[in-house]
């Protein structure tokens, strides 16, 4: 049988996803009456990057715990921060987005595809945040020649040496 902190992560986690689920569907529906415009599409932004965060995390459980079997819970402050942070990198996805840093397909319909396009990167972003992250540096360095951050540069060196290995 699992430990208990496989059920107690796994509990967290499906609470998240009705929470955000909750959430989203009561922007979508009209129920929360002060969000309007840009402020919504924002609110939506991060909440899909939750979405995204606790998709990957609920992979993440049922990978470790009952495929590989190796649940650790010294993993557990992740499974615990890294919808946080998916959320956050939702909110940040529709900036960049919004400013033109990070480009879109053309669609047929320019306003609902632009939406559906901002929401479908913020879930990416919450899913793969190492990723983002890493992308949004590359769009720093680029156009304010901001160098990427320590823990980047070690993850590409690491990379870098996994790759040629293979």
């Amino acid at each position: 049988m699992a430990p208990f902190s496989v059920w107690a992560v796994s509990a967290g986690l499906v609470a998240e996803l009705l929470a955000v689920t909750g959430a989203f569907t009561a922007i979508a529906l009209g129920y929360v009456t002060w969000l309007d415009g840009d402020l919504k599409i924002v609110a939506a932004c991060i909440l899909f990057g939750g979405l995204g965060g606790v998709t990957y995390c609920l992979r993440g459980v049922y990978i470790n715990a009952c495929l590989r079997k190796q649940w650790d819970v010294d993993w557990l402050p992740w499974y615990l921060l890294r919808p946080i942070v998916s959320m956050i990198l939702g909110g940040v996805s529709y900036l960049f987005v919004k400013s033109g840093l990070l480009l879109l397909g053309a669609t047929q319909d320019p306003i609902e595809g632009s939406q559906l396009g901002i929401l479908a990167v913020a879930y990416i972003a919450g899913l793969n945040v190492d990723r983002f992250l890493a992308k949004i540096e590359d769009i720093g360095s680029t156009v304010w020649g901001v160098e990427p951050s320590r823990q980047s540069k070690s993850e590409t060196r690491q990379s870098v040496k996994s790759q040629s290995r293979d």
